[in-house]
Order: C-alpha cells, then structure tokens, then sequence
C-alpha cells in the first residue's frame, strides 16, 4: 500500500527539505507530527505564495552569503590540526570522552565557526592519540581535519611495555623480567664445575694393564733365577 503523502507550503526554513516559499510533497506522518505542529508548513494558497516571496528572496539571498562564507572557511581548514588536552589514566584511557560540541568548541576557539553538525564524527573518541576527523558543511563541501588528543600528563613513550594490573592501573616498579638466554649462560659454567670429569675411553683400563704385565714378568725372572 502506498503511503499518502501531501503537499504543503513551507513558512520556515527546513534543513534538508526546503526554504520559506517553497511548495513541497512530504509524507502525511511527517507533515502532521512534526511540519503543522511546529509552524513550519501550511496548506498553499497563491495568497500566500505571493506574500512570502520578498521573504523568500532575503532568504535566498542569505544563504548565497552562507555558502559564499563555507566555501572561504572549506578552503582555509585544508590540511589543518587541533589540540584538544583532556585527563586520562596511565594507559592513555580518557576520563569521558571527546565529542562533536568538544570538537566544534575547539574549531570555534581556534577561529574557525565550525557548527556541531558539520563535524562527523562516528563515534565519541575515548583514548588519546591522533584521529582524522572529516568536517561536511554541504554536500560538496567536506574536508578532514587532524585532531591531536594530548594527555593531561606524562604517561610514558613505551606504554606498550609497561605493566598493567586486572583493572588497568600502572604498576608503578614492576619485577625485572630475567634474560632466559642470559640464565642458560650463566648457569652452564656452574654446571660444568659441578660435573667431574670422566676418563677418556681406553686411557684407565689399558694403562694399569700395561703396567701389571711388565711386573708379573719380572717376577717370573727371578724366581727361575733363585732356582
């Protein structure tokens, strides 16, 4: 079933539908809950065609200068960066977060009128570091900004390395970490010592053996001497 829709006569500005004066078709859900309520559409009449055009006109002629005054500020923000500072713990995790009014104020603050629906920003940033922030004022009109988000203090260049207890607090001298490579070496000195020594194979047995035979023999000798 299709839905109904109706046709009505703008008496405000309406983003992304129209201006004052336009004559424009919207569903009937939207035209009753949020367009007649508000004030901002009624049904055509030329009367009030013809009332609203020197009001249509100033409009118009507003939103050239607007669209002159984005374009300038489009082309000023290439390239630029932002410094936002907030408090985070040692693991470089913000106390709250960063989002688009805090962007926004930061651009404003910097000299830049930047309003808080033009900053697109996906989701509230929750950790320092640096983020590519795309900035659409219209349709054509869309650039990127770099946002630094710098800690309140120093929280270490190696985070990577430090040690972190269960609930992600710093711990503040943790243990050495032993070299097992360096444990090995040192260890097999030590166990060389302890270790005695074995006799190198064929070295004890023949020797002695050796040694017996020429004295057996000498004792033969003299005994068939004595005889």
């Amino acid at each position: 079933m299709a839905k109904k829709s109706l046709e009505l006569l703008l008496i405000e500005n309406v983003e992304n539908l129209g201006i004052v004066g336009d004559v424009v078709k919207v569903r009937s859900g939207y035209a009753r809950n949020f367009l007649l309520p508000h004030g901002l559409a009624e049904a055509p009449t030329k009367k009030r065609l013809a009332e609203l055009q020197e009001r249509r006109k100033r409009v118009q002629e507003e939103l050239a200068q607007q669209r002159q005054a984005r374009v300038a500020l489009h082309a000023r923000m290439a390239g630029l960066e932002v410094r936002i500072t907030r408090s985070c713990n040692d693991q470089g995790m913000l106390y709250g977060s960063v989002s688009q009014r805090d962007i926004s104020d930061a651009l404003i603050e910097a000299g830049y009128d930047v309003p808080i629906r033009a900053v697109r920003l996906g989701q509230p940033i929750k950790r320092v570091g640096d983020y590519h922030v795309p900035i659409q004022f219209e349709r054509d009109l869309r650039c990127d900004i770099t946002l630094h988000v710098d800690p309140d203090h120093a929280i270490g260049e190696e985070r990577e390395e430090m040690e972190f207890d269960n609930e992600g607090n710093l711990i503040r001298n943790p243990k050495p970490k032993a070299d097992k490579g360096a444990e090995s070496a040192e260890e097999s000195p030590a166990a060389d010592k302890a270790k005695p020594d074995k006799p190198a194979k064929g070295r004890s047995s023949a020797e002695p053996e050796a040694e017996a035979k020429p004295a057996k023999a000498a004792r033969k000798k003299d005994k068939a001497a004595a005889e």
